[in-house]
């Protein structure tokens, strides 16, 4: 149940809504499919977001983030259960 619960906590319809907020942009305006990075994300702004998810539970760190820089693939790391494996590719 724990794993169903992390999931919905980072729920890609929260990301976009968070990354929408440091960037002052609406939601619609973001791709989740687009690096972030050339939509205006920038380092600060990834460690705010970084310090706000692990509040929230969130066992990826600035990193691995910043190596996968889609909504998308920011979806698959924050829902993956505590203690799965990282996918290597």
């Amino acid at each position: 149940m724990a794993d169903t619960a992390g999931s919905q906590t980072f729920a890609l319809e929260r990301l976009v809504r968070d990354v929408a907020g440091v960037l002052y942009v609406e939601p619609g305006e973001i791709d989740p499919d687009e690096s972030l990075i050339d939509q205006g994300l920038d380092s600060i702004r990834l460690m705010s977001l970084v310090e706000t998810w692990r509040a929230d539970g969130a066992e990826t760190g600035f990193v691995e983030l910043a190596e996968h820089p889609t909504l998308r693939e920011w979806a698959a790391l924050l829902g993956r259960p505590s203690g799965a494996p990282r996918a290597r590719g």
